[in-house]
């Protein structure tokens, strides 16, 4: 009687549906991970824009309103984008919107600064399509 040798064909089989299942979870999960990577674009942008804006609502002589792009030091809207960044711009009161290219499906991460009684700045990010796509 001979030896048997290998792996039977079920055994085979069994392991190709192993890998299919785990290849149907991992490929979903990839694709929004590269997603947020990406993402990240959007959020360095503002974090250069910030620091003008901070100075702006901190500053006595002018008017919130007023801290815009493009006056009192905070730098013009880009329009042009790069990357994955399609373009920035600051708004009345230092409200900041970042829009992403179609890569991200167009999603728009907005900063709103919030003014304490001792010039202290926090941004709020809750809003914008950014939540709702999951990638921030």
């Amino acid at each position: 009687m001979k030896k048997q040798a290998g792996f039977t064909l079920i055994e085979l089989m069994i392991v190709v549906a192993i890998i299919g299942i785990l290849a149907a979870i991992a490929v979903p999960q990839y694709q929004t991970y590269t997603k947020k990577a990406k993402f990240t674009e959007l959020v360095n942008a503002t974090s250069s824009r910030k620091s003008f804006v901070e100075v702006c609502l901190q500053d006595p002589n002018i008017d919130k309103a007023n801290c815009v792009g493009g006056s009192n030091g905070i730098p013009a809207d880009d329009a042009t984008g790069f990357g994955n960044v399609a373009g920035v711009k600051v708004e009345a009161n230092g409200v900041m919107t970042a829009t992403a290219k179609s890569a991200l499906d167009g999603a728009t991460y907005i900063l709103i600064p919030t003014v304490d009684d001792n010039k202290n700045i926090t941004w709020d990010s809750t809003t914008g399509t950014c939540k709702s796509k999951g990638l921030c």
